[in-house]
């Protein structure tokens, strides 16, 4: 049976839950799966449950059913009871209460009251049907009110008693009037639910530019501030198309290698033109991996001269001195480079390596003139 407890509808287990454990929505890897408990211990009462996307909750199980990851449970809702997946029980899950903060002796902790039976999960997917058609008339009546507002989503309960809808706009919106005309069309208790543009992204999904799953929908749930700032420590175009996100604000991966560049621009001296005899030179790039800043003189703007870190330092100390070099160039960085050419430049040309292919060419049409006679 294919999993009905996210859009993607991929994978399954044998009672009709994901087999992966979220379908790579936010799954945590349950590395304590296998190893039994100490003898006299008992399983921890609390699983996490995941329901529509990336939305997951703690449960407490005190009826000590035997569930496990990718079971299919029936829990207690808001108004009523809901339908979701177990993604993490165990050990696993107790790690996760701290990680997010929540004491085990939690009263605010909802239970889980049975494993889904047949009608249960038959009304779920009723529930999941009956969203599609939904979302479509609340776009349209959030449109006729001409609210500043985007409906994203919408998460119907599976007794259906109660509607949430997730939206995203740039300020606060009164939808009092709107909420109404869901009530009175719908017949749903309706919750609204403003959400963030990279949240957004994390509940709907996608392929980001790399060509993998967005990282806020797969595993991400820091959200911090992504500036330019980023972009320049690391030598990239400032093109808003390329460093923006499906999100439409800067990708989270900007910030991912921030730290390593950073570390790495501490032995750079600070960006300045150099004077020597020959004219003054000007910065134009930085290359941090090869450890090289390139300049060019004022009066010779198409020639980059490569030059070391250390060199530049001491051009540097040079100059506040009030001495010239007499060139800028680096002689180790011109020597290491011919060496890596093999022959200096301007000299004698290198030998050719390709006699033996022209040889073979020949060779190949003489025979095809013997075969023409």
């Amino acid at each position: 049976m294919a999993c009905s407890g996210c859009s993607t509808g991929r994978g399954g287990s044998s009672e009709g839950g994901c087999s992966s454990g979220g379908c790579n929505k936010l799954n945590v890897f349950d590395w304590l799966a296998n190893m039994e408990l100490p003898h006299g211990q008992k399983p921890f009462d609390i699983v996490e449950v995941r329901f529509k996307n990336s939305r997951k909750e703690f449960f407490r199980n005190r009826n000590n059913l035997q569930v496990m990851q990718g079971n299919i449970v029936t829990v207690e809702g808001a108004t009523g009871w809901d339908v979701g997946v177990v993604s993490i029980s165990g050990e696993v899950a107790r790690l996760q209460l701290k990680k997010k903060k929540i004491q085990e002796d939690d009263p605010s902790i909802k239970n889980i009251l049975r494993k889904s039976s047949a009608s249960d999960i038959e009304k779920w997917k009723d529930a999941q049907e009956l969203e599609k058609t939904i979302i479509v008339r609340a776009r349209i009546l959030a449109s006729s009110y001409k609210l500043d507002m985007k409906i994203n989503d919408l998460e119907i309960q599976a007794d259906k008693s109660q509607a949430s809808f997730y939206y995203t706009a740039p300020g606060r919106v009164d939808f009092r009037e709107l909420i109404k005309s869901y009530s009175s069309e719908f017949r749903l208790r309706i919750q609204m639910w403003q959400i963030g543009e990279r949240q957004e992204a994390g509940r709907l999904g996608g392929i980001g530019s790399c060509g993998r799953e967005l990282c806020c929908s797969t595993w991400l749930t820091d959200f911090r501030s992504v500036s330019t700032t980023a972009a320049r420590y690391q030598q990239l175009a400032l093109n808003p198309v390329k460093l923006a996100g499906q999100c439409g604000k800067l990708k989270c991966c900007l910030n991912y290698e921030l730290d390593s560049y950073m570390d790495a621009l501490k032995d750079f001296p600070q960006t300045m033109d150099l004077d020597s005899q020959k004219g003054r030179a000007v910065h134009q790039k930085t290359d941090i991996f090869k450890k090289t800043i390139w300049y060019t003189y004022l009066d010779a703007p198409e020639n980059f001269i490569p030059l070391s870190v250390e060199r530049v330092k001491v051009i540097i100390d040079m100059n506040r001195n009030g001495k010239k070099p007499e060139t800028i160039e680096d002689m180790k960085l011109e020597m290491m480079k011919e060496k890596e050419v093999g022959y200096v430049v301007g000299g004698p040309k290198p030998p050719r390596n390709d006699r033996g292919n022209n040889n073979r060419n020949n060779r190949n049409n003489n025979n095809r003139r013997r075969r023409d006679n």
